[in-house]
């Protein structure tokens, strides 16, 4: 009998289980295979979104689904491919993934091999797909659960254009050195990195050996550098230094970890894109070649999603942009 882990292909960051695998960001998925005429996807989660997929088909999306079982019945007695991916961004609560079963008469079979590519997205809610299915600006908290989906944002979809496995680690509100409006000062995006299970103090994210990227996409700054508010510590200029030499540190440990070979993308967006490109260009002067600079062009997008975030019309538009640049780092 095969184990989980040979069951399930799992891209993202989890923890171990026994046979399950525990997990707190978006985006993470979990593909199998099996032979028969239905499946089931074993869950524990009060909190995040879900869709299954099954012969690359949604067949349904699973609303905070709790502990269950959800069963796919009703197809062609055949060899299927299933996928199963979180939606939304929970990062105060943990989700149980605990694999798939066969439908009676049926089996589960070893999982699709990885794919040969992997690119990293780390980020905040525009790396999340905050609310980009929404439609309109205007959400209240249970629409913008809702209408996140981070299987359609552009990080997503210029993986798959590119066919390769993905990590979306985003966090909304959270920046560099600073969060939207100044919320939580002693918290940032660097505090929660490092971890699997997001709302646990401490929690180190074990890579098994398999998550060696050929590309790091790093979009942070939109957060720091919202409007200054009162009692805050920071001038725009200590601010923007902080940031700065922050972004840099930042770098420096992604390379530490990755090695020589991964290309880093650093993301210039809306008020932080020139303090990013100078970032970029004190990496390659100090012999780093392998960090790029890449501009998000924002013409064209309607930021129809939830608080006036991208659509996913708009997550569409930036991947076909984004894609030709991360092809280049490639080949």
């Amino acid at each position: 009998m095969t184990s989980f882990f040979e069951q399930v292909h799992t891209v993202g960051r989890v923890k171990p289980r026994g046979e399950a695998v525990q997990f707190s960001w978006p985006g993470v998925y979990f593909e199998g295979r099996f032979r028969g005429t239905g499946v089931g996807v074993v869950l524990d989660c009060a909190a995040a979104d879900y869709d299954v997929q099954v012969d690359g088909a949604t067949v349904a999306t699973l609303v905070t689904p709790g502990d269950t079982t959800h069963w796919v019945d009703g197809l062609r007695d055949g060899e299927h491919t299933v996928r199963v991916v979180k939606r939304n961004d929970t990062p105060g609560d943990i989700s149980t993934f605990g694999g798939f079963v066969a439908a009676p008469g049926g089996a589960v079979l070893n999982g699709p091999a990885p794919r040969d590519r992997q690119i990293e997205f780390i980020g905040d809610s525009l790396t999340v797909g905050y609310g980009n299915v929404s439609g309109t600006r205007v959400c209240d908290p249970e629409q913008l659960k809702r209408t996140t989906n981070t299987d359609v944002s552009h990080g997503a979809l210029a993986a798959r254009q590119l066919d390769a496995d993905y990590q979306i680690n985003g966090l909304s509100g959270l920046g560099m050195v600073r969060n939207v409006a100044g919320i939580c000062p002693d918290l940032t995006y660097r505090t929660h990195y490092d971890r699997a299970l997001l709302s646990v103090d401490g929690d180190v994210w074990r890579n098994p050996g398999t998550w060696r990227p050929q590309i790091v996409v790093v979009n942070l700054g939109s957060n720091d550098f919202t409007d200054l508010t009162p009692g805050e510590p920071w001038t725009p200029e200590t601010l923007a230094a902080a940031y700065r030499a922050s972004y840099g540190a930042f770098l420096r440990t992604l390379r530490t970890r990755y090695g020589p070979a991964t290309a880093l993308v650093a993301v210039g967006f809306d008020r932080n894109a020139e303090h990013v490109r100078q970032v970029v260009e004190a990496c390659n002067d100090a012999g780093d070649s392998g960090v790029h600079y890449w501009y998000l062009d924002t013409s064209g997008l309607d930021f129809l999603g939830c608080d006036g975030h991208a659509s996913a019309r708009d997550d569409r538009l930036i991947a076909d942009r984004l894609v030709p640049f991360l092809s280049s780092l490639l080949t």
